[in-house]
């Protein structure tokens, strides 16, 4: 499972300072095919590799051969997550450097995710038609408006991810299963989290929030209305407290199952939701704490049919600096 922090992506920082202007309209389905100079689509330029063995400069080129010859958004995101099956897993992945100083964590990683690393990079590869497009898009998705920093980070799913992100993906959990859909309320201490985790002093206010989700028990009723990379969000119970801990995507096979491919250890998945399901309770019997976490069901959200990217906040100058 996913810790609740989550981390970003690094490329250099001129760039992302410049990027952060950029203004990206986009449809979900993209009807234009760029055929090659011989009249027929340009084969996949690593055909072998998987994504987490490819160079940025080696993503760049696999994302314009992708976008060119793939126009349906959902089928490249499905293309993209399987392309990163094996993907090694692991935790406290990211943060700022070089953009801040708080830890030396840098802002992307080709070679390694955690859940929610490989969703928010899977998401703006499909966007993206080069790399300088994906790192852009990759911060526009992790922080608040676009502001690089660990304080407009989106670190609660709930609260910051899937409310800042509500221009790429809404959440359907309540439509699912009309008059059958569970809540959980939570409460988020922004400010007690950075200042204990991150050092960082913020007045953040506290935030509470009540969640609809569909419960374990349903989950086999819904998956028929999933669709190619819906976000899924897995609830759990710790301690009397629910909150999501853990994130993937809905994948589908040929023979229209639908399937959950996430990051978790050791590696990137693709497996049934009965098998995650079962897995997961194994681990909570098994465990030798003695409140263990339990799995209690999962929300969905579902890409728009119309998506334009959001510009990004400019950076206020730093304080330090003197007019």
């Amino acid at each position: 499972m996913c810790p609740r922090l989550f981390l970003p992506l690094f490329s250099s920082l001129s760039l992302a300072i410049a990027a952060l202007f950029f203004v990206a309209p986009l449809q979900a389905q993209d009807k234009a095919l760029v055929p090659s100079t011989a009249g027929k689509l340009e084969a996949d330029p690593f055909p072998t590799k998987k994504i987490y063995q490819m160079t940025p400069q080696e993503v760049d080129k696999y994302l314009a051969f992708l976008h060119a010859s793939v126009p349906d958004l959902r089928q490249r995101i499905v293309t993209l997550a399987r392309k990163n099956i094996g993907q090694p897993y692991r935790l406290n992945l990211l943060g700022e450097f070089p953009f801040e100083l708080h830890d030396t964590l840098p802002m992307y990683s080709l070679t390694h995710s955690d859940c929610l690393v490989f969703v928010e990079h899977t998401y703006a590869m499909a966007l993206s038609r080069s790399w300088e497009e994906f790192f852009w898009i990759l911060q526009r998705i992790r922080y608040k408006d676009g502001q690089i920093g660990v304080a407009t980070r989106n670190h609660y799913t709930e609260v910051d991810w899937n409310i800042n992100n509500a221009w790429l993906l809404k959440d359907v959990s309540g439509n699912l299963l009309p008059g059958a859909a569970s809540t959980f309320d939570i409460s988020v201490d922004r400010a007690k989290f950075l200042r204990e985790q991150h050092h960082t002093v913020t007045n953040i206010p506290v935030q509470n929030s009540r969640e609809v989700y569909v419960k374990t028990a349903q989950v086999n009723a819904v998956l028929s209305q999933l669709q190619n990379g819906d976000f899924v969000n897995v609830v759990s119970d710790k301690d009397g407290y629910q909150s999501v801990t853990h994130v993937g995507l809905v994948v589908i096979d040929a023979d229209g199952k639908r399937n959950f491919l996430n990051s978790a250890e050791p590696q990137v998945r693709e497996e049934s939701f009965d098998a995650f399901i079962n897995r997961t309770h194994e681990r909570t019997r098994t465990s030798k704490l003695p409140n263990p976490r339990k799995l209690l069901g999962f929300k969905f959200l579902r890409l728009r049919d119309d998506i334009v990217i959001p510009s990004s906040v400019s950076l206020p100058r730093p304080a330090t600096i003197g007019g």
